[in-house]
């Protein structure tokens, strides 16, 4: 079943994202390559692809995974967490409709 995880920065969250982008990005290729991700990218604090040092106010993840506790269970072990970026994770159940 697919999950999105909806992620919200602390204030601030640039330079912590910044040092932690590499791992964060390392387990969603994993994903990728495993062919479960459907869409990952954050939220810019502005409205702009390239919001500079505005930086960003959270994440957006889709992806498969077997239940909602290893959605949860992934999730909780992103290393955006372990680094400070999020504040707060939600993770729920999510049906794709359209395309």
């Amino acid at each position: 079943m697919l999950y999105i995880i909806i992620a919200e920065d602390v204030p601030n969250s640039l330079p912590l994202r910044q040092q932690a982008r590499p791992q964060h990005l390392a387990r969603l290729e994993l994903l990728r390559e495993e062919g479960r991700l459907i869409i990952a990218g954050p939220t810019p604090a502005i409205d702009s692809n390239d919001p500079g040092e505005a930086g960003f106010t959270g994440s957006i993840i889709i992806a498969e995974f077997n239940s909602l506790e290893d959605a949860k269970r992934w999730a909780n072990d992103d290393p955006y967490i372990k680094a400070g970026v999020y504040a707060k994770t939600t993770v729920k159940p999510f049906k794709k409709v359209l395309p």
